[in-house]
């Protein structure tokens, strides 16, 4: 039993211990990537590299440290004295570890030791190693250091309490709290190594195509991580907080959009260099703005400068990131500045009308949405920071410019594998134009008569239609070359991945067009047993029950809804002065039913207050971002061998 105690007491301070022994390493192997890269000495480098390991144990057992005192209830750590409580289930323990500001920056200093890890295994021994090495020895430098120091989750408590004070009820009223933050700092946190090596590139001076090579299936897995995190969420929202939405423009929600937004151009722009040899200081300035984002984003989110309700934490780091976030920036400038002769495209875009032209627009696009996505995420404490008057941005604002730059995106998506390089022929252009056109004609008519009157929509229907047209003409003419579908497939994974990652783009746009023109709710009150018509479903409602758990009480309400029953809950947690909604969801291909109980009669159960939702077409932006994840991993498949060697055969000669 003493035994036992002593664990528990020396808990922290081994995890503390940890941390630092690991941003001993860090700075060892910093020293020693940037001795091996001046010197070009591979013994040096070889160091780096095997530190990187060392950082990656270490850092594994503080993060180990810090589930045992969860999960052990140690309240001698002040962070499970805060955020944790002892009737809490398991699997909040467990996620408690991310769930507020000091164990959610130990998750992501512990994700970048395990790319460090990971990259040192594979990264190639050239000119480059040396120099990505030190660039993500930096990000863990600053990570695992705001971690030891000003932001540690092992601060001993001198007095500890009880019982602690326990999670965010938020952060445990849905289990996508295990899926939506991981995913999300997966994705932030994957950026740093694109970053590293254009950083790389930049101090060696070899800013040719080598780097971007290198780095592309990073950034895949990276920008597939972001966006399922993203759309989850989204659906984290939906199933939580009660609204039937999924994406209110809130400003932690506009943190993760933004570097998607330019990991996605950059993913795109990075073909016109492979194939063109152009846009190469473009790309250079692409990457350190997306990885630049996420720290940005970070600072937004853990800040408290403006206001969000996903923002669950908030502490002395705001500054701390933000001067970080300046030194990638006027450092990735510096270096671009100072090699800007190298950065030279070897050749110009010589007609707007050609796949790179469409490609270059299309990044335009991406980047000026995501200009002013800032600028309306951070006005308002722009404007409360000068004149002292809180002002808010809502949806109107950022709807005003998503709306057509996304059609834009989506018209740019489906023109630009149908366009040939360099130039297209006008009689060329007008063949392949021809069947996507029809369709999209097609399509937008269809629509209109069976009802659909938004402008908004019906283009969303006429291009969705355009760009499955064009990725099916471009399947049958690959297929009539090869002789078929799965041999093509087999020998370009990563041109009919893309092409399937855009199949599921296709399916998400559809599915936000019309659940954000066309959703429909009713607020109803019926009495114990009263039946009620709202938006054409019958109600009724059956009565109240409730259940007793250790760390919350649940309010359901029994309603029949067209004959099928519905038990919506209010989730009552000791730690939180307000109820919190669990909508009851019925999910359908077309349209989703959405039942939330608002309020109800506490005394004897003889009245519920409902809202009714019906969204048509919310579960396809979940489908289709499935579909865009499969096509995103089919890119990193390795083509068939003999055809990898006829396509490298071809691209030379396209590029002369």
């Amino acid at each position: 039993m003493n035994l036992i105690s002593f664990e528990l007491s020396t808990l922290g301070a081994f995890g503390q211990l940890s941390l630092l022994l690991a941003l001993a390493f860090t700075l060892l192997g910093l020293g020693l990537a940037v001795l091996g890269g001046l010197r070009r000495d591979e013994r040096l480098t070889e160091g780096a590299r095997r530190g990187a390991w060392v950082v990656f144990g270490f850092s594994t057992l503080a993060l180990f440290t810090l589930e045992v005192a969860l999960l052990r209830d140690d309240f001698s750590v002040r962070y499970v004295a805060q955020h944790s409580m002892t009737v809490s289930p398991l699997w909040v323990k467990v996620v408690t570890l991310w769930a507020a500001l000091e164990g959610s920056i130990l998750l992501w200093a512990w994700l970048l030791a395990l790319y460090t890890f990971l990259l040192s295994l594979t990264v190639r021994r050239d000119a480059l190693r040396p120099w990505v090495l030190a660039s993500m020895f930096v990000s863990l430098v600053f990570f695992v250091g705001v971690n030891a120091t000003i932001a540690s989750p092992f601060t001993p408590v001198a007095s500890p309490p009880a019982e602690g004070g326990g999670p965010n009820p938020l952060l445990q009223n849905h289990w996508m709290m295990a899926v939506h933050p991981v995913l999300l700092y997966f994705g932030f946190v994957g950026l740093a190594v694109p970053f590293a090596y254009a950083v790389a590139a930049l101090v060696t001076g070899r800013s040719g195509s080598a780097w971007i090579t290198q780095t592309r299936r990073w950034t895949v897995v990276a920008w597939s991580f972001l966006s399922a995190a993203i759309v989850a969420g989204g659906w984290w929202s939906y199933e939580v907080l009660g609204w039937g939405g999924y994406w209110a423009w809130d400003a932690v929600e506009n943190a993760s959009l933004v570097p998607w937004l330019l990991a996605t151009a950059f993913l795109h722009s990075i073909q016109i260099q492979e194939r063109r040899r152009m846009l190469a200081a473009w790309n250079v300035w692409l990457i350190v703005a997306a990885y630049g984002a996420t720290i940005l984003g970070t600072f937004i989110n853990r800040s408290g400068v403006v206001e969000s309700v996903h923002a669950f934490g908030s502490g002395p780091v705001g500054p701390v990131f933000l001067g970080f976030f300046a030194v990638l920036m006027l450092g990735g400038a510096a270096l671009a500045a100072w090699r800007t002769p190298l950065l030279r495209d070897e050749h110009a875009i010589d007609t707007p009308v050609s796949r790179e032209g469409a490609y270059l627009a299309g990044n335009v696009l991406f980047l000026v949405f995501a200009v002013m996505v800032v600028i309306g995420t951070l006005f308002p404490a722009l404007v409360e920071a000068v004149r002292g008057v809180r002002v808010s941005v809502g949806p109107p604002f950022f709807n005003t410019f998503a709306v057509p730059m996304g059609l834009g995106l989506l018209f740019l998506m489906g023109v630009g594998p149908l366009l040939p390089w360099r130039r297209a022929p006008g009689e060329k252009l007008l063949a392949a134009l021809r069947l996507p056109a029809a369709a999209a004609l097609m399509a937008a008519t269809l629509a209109v008569v069976f009802g659909v009157h938004s402008v908004a929509v019906v283009l969303t229907v006429a291009l969705c239609a355009y760009n499955v047209a064009g990725l099916a003409l471009l399947s049958v003419r690959a297929a009539r070359q090869r002789g078929s579908f799965v041999a093509v497939v087999r020998e370009q994974p990563r041109r009919h991945g893309a092409h399937l990652a855009h199949l599921g783009l296709v399916i998400v746009a559809l599915g936000l067009a019309f659940s954000g023109g066309y959703k429909r709710e009713a607020n109803v009150t019926l009495n114990l047993g009263q039946e009620r018509q709202a938006l054409n479903e019958r109600l009724q409602f059956l009565g109240v029950a409730q259940q007793e758990f250790p760390e919350r009480r649940s309010v359901y309400a029994r309603v029949l809804v067209d004959g099928v029953e519905y038990r919506p809950r209010l989730n009552i947690y000791p730690t939180s002065r307000d109820s919190l909604p669990t909508p009851a969801v019925r999910y359908r291909l077309l349209s989703d039913t959405y039942l939330v109980m608002t309020s109800f009669d506490a005394q004897g159960g003889q009245w519920v207050a409902l809202r009714l939702i019906e969204s048509p077409l919310v579960s396809w932006i979940w489908a289709g971002t499935v579909v865009i994840v499969l096509g995103a991993a089919l890119t990193l498949v390795s083509p068939a061998p003999a055809r990898a060697a006829r396509r490298a055969t071809r691209s030379l000669s396209a590029t002369d």
